[in-house]
């Protein structure tokens, strides 16, 4: 079975987030009409790494560059097409799974990096994948938080029947947009209101959608977390660029493209660390213990107090200190 330590954080001294990181460079990658925008932070000289944010269309964020010792990483953070800091904003076209890991490769050359540590958790994980096994000589590390595969019984647990029933009263909020006669797939019911002429209508549906997914990410409830989340032009990007991933199914040829074997036979040889909150509602930890499964090479750690938030403590801690680690691979 590999590697799987399920008392993760029951430790002396807890790792916390990295402060007071400013990028010494910015700038955006053309791809099509996609401006993807990108920064660079920390040591010109350390190990590249790259953060691959969640959602999809969840954007960077100057907290996640706490993720990384500013004295070890050369730390790149980009947003994803249509979100953040990109442009167009909540742009729907050319905007797949593959663009995306085509995105990651062209500005890893543009950077002039031969190789680098990939960091990605939720739909991060999904891509980080998705793009090792498309370039695994581009990767030096693997950290992977939250497991998400994108599969049928993970998106139905989590947009139909299952979160529902731990977060009922979130999960009224997250019906509210949808007619009742509309209800038996939501996911399907979100579209026709995301691809629909009634913008007053798209944003209150948007804000529904990503409020759901801030209300559940965390064990403790976190107001601020639940606000940020339900902030427009956050909301808009996020909602509508899921939406759009899931109902094509992220993509993929199928569903176990990314978890299979002979997929993970791809990156068997790189170092990896799969960190994974035994109660994450959005992601629940049967992913993780499957990819593990097929990747027993890989170090699965379970943080038994956490949710799926990469800012839980006990996950922030050993995503820290996987990259402490990884960063005296040189």
């Amino acid at each position: 079975m590999g590697i799987y330590r399920k008392n993760a954080c029951i430790l002396r001294q807890m790792y916390a987030l990295f402060e007071n990181i400013e990028p010494y460079a910015s700038g955006y990658l053309e791809a099509g009409q996609h401006k993807i925008y990108y920064e660079e932070c920390g040591n010109p000289d350390g190990k590249p790494a790259v953060f691959l944010h969640g959602g999809p269309g969840g954007g960077g964020s100057s907290k996640v560059r706490g993720f990384f010792n500013p004295e070890l990483f050369r730390i790149v953070i980009f947003d994803q097409r249509g979100c953040g800091r990109s442009k167009p904003h909540a742009c729907l076209e050319q905007n797949t799974t593959w663009d995306l890991v085509d995105d990651i490769e062209r500005l890893k050359e543009k950077l002039g990096i031969k190789r680098w540590l990939v960091f990605g958790g939720s739909w991060g994980s999904t891509l980080s994948l998705a793009y090792a096994q498309t370039y695994p000589n581009s990767v030096s590390e693997l950290v992977l938080r939250g497991i998400f595969m994108l599969r049928d019984k993970e998106l139905k647990w989590f947009y139909q029947d299952g979160a529902s029933r731990i977060f009922p009263e979130a999960w009224e909020g997250f019906l509210e947009p949808i007619k009742e006669e509309d209800r038996h797939d939501l996911m399907d019911a979100y579209y026709k209101i995301f691809t629909g002429d009634d913008d007053k209508k798209k944003m209150e549906a948007a804000i529904a959608w990503s409020k759901w997914e801030g209300s559940v990410s965390t064990l403790s409830h976190k107001p601020d977390m639940i606000s940020s989340y339900s902030e427009s032009k956050f909301a808009l990007a996020f909602a509508l660029i899921e939406n759009h991933y899931f109902v094509n199914k992220g993509f993929l040829e199928n569903e176990n493209q990314l978890i299979s074997r002979s997929s993970v036979d791809k990156i068997r040889h790189i170092p990896a660390k799969i960190i994974q909150g035994r109660y994450d509602i959005v992601c629940p930890m049967e992913t993780a213990w499957e990819l593990s499964k097929n990747w027993p090479e890989a170090e699965l750690i379970v943080a038994p107090s956490s949710g799926h938030s990469a800012f839980e403590k006990e996950i922030t801690h050993e995503l820290i200190k996987a990259n402490e680690e990884f960063a005296k691979n040189g």
